[in-house]
């Protein structure tokens, strides 16, 4: 089902332009895209030299505003390339007054466009898409081509958190993890029965403990 665009997106993606970089992606080609560096000034951007951690596919904030509120000394860039979605993450760390998170709104193909090699401290994929279909393989965001993205932009010792509440992803998302030279430094397959301290449910998690379902979680380091 399609989603209707909210009222007066534009507009209000406006009224948050302090915390957000808006990709302009004229170009379709990612690869080439990518190339063309636009680095955001982090250090202006926080006002600090505060470590920086990414989640990619914040969807509505949840996470990422309840992370920064509990890390005051983190800093926070959350990505989301669906702005009909981001809209609802922007407004409400704008109403909470969080000066640790920032918002970029792009696919993750093009994150290197925007990150210096080795400034990011940690990634979070909190239940990305499994895209279950064998033709679908190559856009799963623990695909081998992402993780080369993801590992240009880690700094040596930087992990990925993953939490996912679908077993076959989980088994593919470690072989790949495995396959692009990651160290495997945790693995559990049922959260709710294991929880880690100062991991913050996301929405989707919690309706997926509600029905019943096992959530798996990765923690994967590069060196």
């Amino acid at each position: 089902m399609r989603m209707h665009k909210k009222n007066h997106l534009e507009e209000r993606l406006m009224q948050c332009g302090d915390i957000v970089k808006i990709a302009d992606l004229r170009d379709k080609n990612m690869k080439r895209a990518a190339g063309v560096k636009e680095l955001l000034p982090l250090k202006e951007i926080f006002k600090n030299d505060n470590p920086v951690r990414l989640e990619i596919g914040c969807g509505k904030g949840k996470f990422v505003s309840e992370t920064a509120k509990i890390n005051p000394d983190i800093n926070f860039v959350a990505c989301e390339k669906i702005s009909n979605v981001l809209i609802e993450a922007l407004e409400s760390a704008k109403a909470d007054g969080l000066k640790n998170v920032y918002f970029l709104n792009c696919a993750a193909e093009v994150l290197e466009k925007y990150f210096e090699s080795g400034s990011i401290d940690k990634i979070y994929l909190n239940f990305s898409n499994p895209l279950p279909k064998e033709g679908y393989k190559k856009q799963r965001l623990t695909h081998p081509r992402f993780l080369k993205i993801y590992k240009s932009l880690l700094r040596v010792g930087g992990e990925i958190v993953q939490k996912t509440d679908d077993g076959d992803f989980y088994e593919f998302s470690l072989e790949s993890y495995k396959s692009e030279g990651f160290e495997i430094a945790y693995t559990c397959q049922d959260l709710a029965a294991h929880p880690v301290d100062g991991d913050v449910e996301t929405e989707h998690e919690r309706r997926f403990k509600q029905c019943g379902k096992n959530i798996y979680r990765i923690v994967a380091v590069k060196r």
